[in-house]
């Protein structure tokens, strides 16, 4: 554990929390290969997984060091904004179960990106009044949000927090200044990321001098970021909502060639919000996620609730489930495409989650054959309004982590820039999100509103789906994905995996993705996927192989101690003592 020793000492070198170290020892990662197989990781007193090794081992080091659940998360999201620029980081947002042991409470957080105060439902119509292209409007100032990110982590660590502040930054400013190689996984993002070097900041961060992308094993060094993360380490979250990152963020935002129209008022005037879980009661357990303005959770206890109703144990992972998992994401995601959207906007629908609702909706799930498209459902509700529907959108740049403590604390949290590299803009090294593309761009379909359309100050529906699920009134498991919309299949899969049929935790995230978003059956690339599509045709599926890339990071917690797992569909590791 040579680089957990060297991260204890870095988060203990100095004498006060407002105190950064001008010098501390640099961390220097391995330059990460393509793993074909894993194991699941187990523990008895603590444990984090992430999407990279570097982050966990910085929030491995905190754990050691006696710091709690939500210290590792500010020292794991740091360091994942630098080694894992392409997914989440300060110039985004998120959300995050965390469960306070001594008190038995969990409480979820909305950290989501906001939508400018004066923009308004005509946001994504050009002159002409028809919707922009997404890449026509994801590329720029306009697609960024007031990000959350920075605030959460302030917010967390000041509600949970046991070490000083300063020193939980202190190994990623290291880091930035001294350099870490370019693992695979971000070297093909960037060679593959359209219009990155579009803009002189990332052009310069992310290419070599003569244009060609950053390869694989490049020791790359961010200064600038160190000098965010200085502020941040010596300020808290101010600096980034009114201070001097803010002003360089509007800036940033405003002066391109596709202008956002954020503004100083945006940023001081953005909160946290602390929101009461999702929770779905499902064979003996209570699975909790996030609500609006995310669709995770009401979408992934949805389809548990349906298929609740189906004797998934005893029938085991094979066409059947399969078959009845995807036409209960069928009707599931019918619903969320037309109701659900940022609740403090929107009125929602009470009884999504209603136990005879849900019962009917499985009702009409055939056995033997799809149904195709599934219409929405009428769930109780005493103030219905007409409303369209949004559809679905996969996307890459967000990440997910799980940590146990050695209180019993546990975080479950996802985070988000959007599309992988966001905007592309990039300002006090740290890449800015493209969040508002997440809004329907066309706000009516035949005069019908869409629920999430654009409005000011509202923040865009989300799929990310942070989980936590409970037996007893304790958590058991903490799961959670990337992926766009697809992070909610994920999600649901890797429960039932679990749950019902009691599959290690590293077989169950190990397994072929196949999710159906109301639309095809997308499976994923691999050896397997000839065998699933051929079945699944047969019972009427129309059928599509893609790269189904997830994230997925597990630990499942037992009355013999803690067992972890790392998608090996990404460069992830878990890790615990």
């Amino acid at each position: 554990m040579l680089l957990s020793v060297l991260l204890v000492g870095v988060l203990f070198a100095g004498s006060a929390a407002a105190d950064v170290p001008s010098e501390v020892a640099p961390l220097q990662p391995e330059a990460t290969t393509a793993i074909t197989e894993r194991a699941s990781v187990t523990a008895q007193k603590f444990m984090v997984a992430s999407a990279h090794s570097a982050a966990t081992e910085a929030g491995y080091a905190v754990l050691a060091a006696g710091g709690s659940a939500a210290d590792a998360f500010v020292a794991v999201q740091v360091m994942l904004n630098l080694v894992e620029p392409q997914s989440s980081g300060l110039g985004g947002g998120g959300f995050l179960l965390y469960w306070h042991a001594a008190l038995g409470e969990l409480t979820s957080f909305d950290a989501r990106e906001r939508a400018p105060l004066s923009a308004d439902e005509r946001y994504w119509l050009g002159a002409d009044g028809t919707p922009m292209g997404f890449w026509e409007a994801a590329v720029g100032g306009r697609s960024v949000g007031v990000p959350g990110t920075p605030l959460l982590l302030e917010t967390v660590h000041a509600r949970f927090g046991r070490l000083p502040w300063a020193q939980l930054i202190a190994p990623a400013i290291a880091t930035a200044e001294e350099g870490f190689p370019v693992s695979q996984r971000l070297a093909a993002a960037i060679a593959e990321a359209r219009d990155l070097d579009r803009f002189a900041e990332t052009r310069a961060y992310f290419f070599e001098p003569d244009g060609s992308p950053r390869h694989a094993g490049t020791i790359l060094r961010n200064p600038a970021f160190a000098r965010s993360l200085r502020l941040f380490a010596a300020h808290g979250a101010a600096p980034f909502y009114t201070g001097a990152i803010a002003r360089d963020m509007v800036a940033a935002v405003r002066t391109d060639t596709n202008p956002g129209i954020l503004t100083l008022e945006d940023l001081a005037t953005y909160r946290v919000i602390e929101r009461p879980p999702v929770c779905i009661a499902y064979r003996g357990h209570d699975v909790c996620g996030m609500g609006p303005p995310s669709s995770g959770g009401l979408t992934v206890a949805q389809i548990l609730g349906m298929l609740e109703t189906f004797d998934l144990p005893n029938l085991g992972p094979g066409l059947e489930a399969r078959h009845l998992f995807l036409e209960a994401s069928r009707l599931a995601f019918a619903d969320r495409n037309l109701f659900m959207a940022d609740s403090d906007f929107i009125d929602m629908p009470e009884g999504l989650l209603n136990r005879e609702y849900l019962a009917t909706r499985a009702g009409l799930i055939g056995p033997d054959a799809a149904m195709g498209i599934a219409p929405p459902g009428t769930p109780p509700w005493n103030e219905a309004e007409p409303r369209a529907p949004d559809q679905p959108r996969p996307g890459r740049g967000t990440t997910h982590l799980v940590i146990v403590d050695s209180y019993g604390d546990v975080v479950s949290a996802t985070s988000s820039i959007e599309t992988g590299f966001g905007s592309r803009l990039m300002t006090g090294g740290f890449l800015l999100n493209n969040q508002l593309t997440d809004f329907a761009r066309e706000p009516a379909v035949d005069g019908v509103p869409v629920a999430n359309r654009v409005e000011g100050g509202k923040r865009p529906r989300s799929s990310m789906a942070p989980t936590v699920v409970l037996r007893d009134g304790a958590p058991v498991l903490l799961t959670g994905s990337p992926g766009g919309a697809n992070i909610i299949p994920y999600t649901a899969a890797s429960i039932i995996a679990i749950l019902d049929w009691e599959m290690d935790p590293q077989s169950a995230i190990d397994r072929p993705h196949v999710v159906n978003r109301n639309g095809p059956t997308l499976i994923e690339e691999g050896p397997e996927a000839a065998a699933i599509a051929a079945d699944l045709e047969a019972l009427g599926h129309d059928v599509a192989i893609r790269d189904l890339n997830s994230g997925l990071h597990v630990i499942r917690i037992g009355p013999y101690g803690l067992t972890g797992a790392a998608d090996k569909r990404r460069e992830g590791m878990a890790l615990g003592d």
